[in-house]
């Protein structure tokens, strides 16, 4: 197949106009819709820009876009007369556009496993899309307002677990000849979305490779799709597959959802996502924001009077003390023991003989900095003297401090209470792999690394250093041995969310004693903001022991549950919103 001369010009930037395009089909023999085109993706419309006769009427479509909605104007040859008409309200998208000739694509050599890719059609898909675009801050699709697809309106599919059953990833795609008659017979992309904690590699190509496969078979001649100038990992999967620039505009409205594209980076740009999402919230109720140092994710929000400093979801309104009581987790021992809550057997690491003593008494030891954060420094389920030894000297590099604990087996629950309510829970757990018999360990780790760093904005990856190591050796491998297929592998014992660890959300299900056990962990430590970590055989039993107290949780790790709005009711009292 080969490019038309229409196409040819657009790939030199030269969009028809409406007018050119009519003249252009006419010549074809093509018919065409005399109205503009316009098709619902159940987030927003899709408005065909080459199909308005004038740039007043499709910058009056654009204008009607609904409140939670995004609007997108696409293939507009004069951006700049569409601006013209309300250039307070629309603004011109700074993505680009790109685009595969069906004759340039290669299918790939091997085909993906571990996962299934089907249509979307039932509820439960509804759900599981859902869930992908909120996990990706993108906004939901409501299905009942899809353009139907003999109309011309898109079509989803999912990419589903082999063994779970669980939906990781998801992409919408538009057959252009069905939708707006196009003459040169093309199809785009939209909405590719993979589930950040998804362990399988692959899924996000793969579920491209399956749309350009499915509009080839349908007889067409390119896909088009279009992405964020600064998203390197999604554009290098792009060049891979052989997508080229092509020299198009697309328009939006200026909105909530938008705001980042059309304001540009302001000072909050170099803040993480646990401080933007308190920003946003404030920003949102009229509060004030001043950004003092973007790197350290300090900030300052001012309300009628009232100034409150934070550092993430550290505020002004945690104390010296209560925060000394989270930092040293001897401190924190002690504040739980005098509460009466359940605890681990601690003790601070001494000679070697001391050491091996205690690990003799409980079997299986956790080995820690008494002040760290982050995973830093954690050991855990060590059972030989030598093990213990060496994670000691590797806690050191942390703090001179190093305690020994006995190890307790669960799951690691994480449990959020802000002002003295819990607001959020969620089993944290660890990075595990799946293989897929062709990638090695440390090839499978590298790439679930790459999610996890653009899922959080670089919050969280899983380093490869001796604990990872150590837990592989301990199940019997190594960073070069290829996974068999189907075969899951923890890499780390730690499920901290900085070392790669994900989230499960479990805020329903948490056991009431459970819940007021947390309760009385913040009222013991004096804390209005806290993350406790339990460890629980699951959240619905009431069994628990207290393992450590996190005076800065991060508030973005728990959507869909209310934190940042939790938060900013505590900081600004008389701005507090209904639950």
């Amino acid at each position: 197949m080969r490019a038309t001369a229409l196409n040819q010009r657009l790939l030199r930037g030269q969009t028809p106009s409406y007018e050119r395009l009519q003249a252009r089909l006419a010549e074809d023999g093509t018919a065409q819709a005399s109205t503009p085109q316009v098709l619902h993706c159940g987030w927003g419309r899709l408005l065909i820009g080459h199909t308005y006769p004038d740039a007043a009427s499709l910058a009056a479509d654009l204008l009607g876009e609904q409140p939670g909605e995004r609007d997108i104007a696409l293939y507009v040859a004069a951006p700049q007369q569409v601006l013209a008409q309300a250039p307070q309200q629309l603004f011109l998208d700074p993505s680009d556009t790109l685009r595969l000739w069906f004759s340039d694509y290669r299918p790939a050599r091997r085909p993906h496993r571990g996962f299934n890719i089907r249509r979307a059609g039932s509820d439960s898909d509804w759900q599981a899309i859902n869930r992908l675009h909120q996990q990706r801050g993108m906004l939901p699709v409501d299905p009942t307002r899809l353009t139907p697809l003999h109309k011309g309106g898109p079509t989803y599919w999912l990419a589903e677990d082999s063994t779970s059953g669980v939906v990781i990833g998801s992409v919408m795609g538009l057959d252009h000849c069905r939708a707006f008659h196009d003459p040169e017979n093309g199809s785009s992309l939209w909405c590719l979305a993979v589930d950040p904690q998804c362990p399988r590699p692959g899924v996000g190509e793969s579920l491209v490779r399956h749309l350009i496969e499915h509009f080839m078979g349908r007889g067409l001649n390119y896909l088009d799709l279009s992405v964020l100038h600064d998203n390197r990992q999604a554009k290098n999967l792009y060049a891979k597959l052989g997508f080229r620039d092509l020299q198009t505009f697309s328009l939006k409205h200026k909105n909530g959802f938008n705001q980042p594209l059309f304001l540009g980076p302001g000072p909050e740009a170099a803040l993480n996502p646990y401080a933007r999402i308190i920003i946003d919230e404030a920003r949102r109720r009229g509060i004030g924001v001043l950004v003092n140092d973007a790197e350290a994710g300090l900030f300052s929000l001012n309300h009628g009077g009232r100034r409150i400093r934070c550092r993430e979801s550290l505020s002004d309104l945690t104390s010296a003390v209560s925060m000394t009581l989270c930092q040293d987790k001897q401190l924190t021992h002690r504040a739980f023991a005098r509460a009466g809550l359940r605890q681990p057997e601690q003790r601070l690491a001494g000679s070697p003989e001391d050491n091996a003593a205690f690990l003799a008494e409980h079997g299986s030891l956790v080995v820690k900095p008494v002040n760290g954060e982050q995973g830093q420094g954690v050991a855990v389920d060590l059972q030989d003297a030598a093990a213990v030894e060496a994670a000691i000297e590797r806690a050191r590099q942390f703090d001179s401090r190093v305690l020994l604990e006995s190890y307790h087996t669960g799951h690691d629950l994480r449990v959020l209470v802000i002002g003295f309510e819990v607001v959020a829970a969620a089993i944290r757990r660890p990075p595990e792999v799946i293989g897929d018999g062709r990638h090695s360990i440390g090839a499978l780790i590298e790439a679930l690394s790459r999610r996890r760093q653009a899922a959080t904005g670089g919050e969280s990856r899983i380093p490869l250093d001796a604990e990872t190591q150590r837990t592989l050796h301990a199940a019997g491998y190594d960073y070069d041995r290829v996974l068999p297929a189907g075969i899951r592998l923890a890499v780390r014992k730690t499920a901290n969310l900085h070392t790669g660890g994900s989230l499960e959300d479990v805020t329903a299900q948490l056991h009431p004693q459970l819940r007021e056990a947390a309760l009385r962990a913040a009222h013991a430590l004096d804390i209005p903001v806290v993350g406790l970590d339990l460890l629980v055989p699951d959240a619905t039993q009431a069994e628990h022991v207290f393992i450590e107290a996190n005076e800065r949780p991060g508030l973005a790790n728990h959507e869909p549950q209310p934190t940042a709005e939790r938060f900013v009711d505590l900081l600004f009292p008389l701005l507090r919103q209904q639950s």
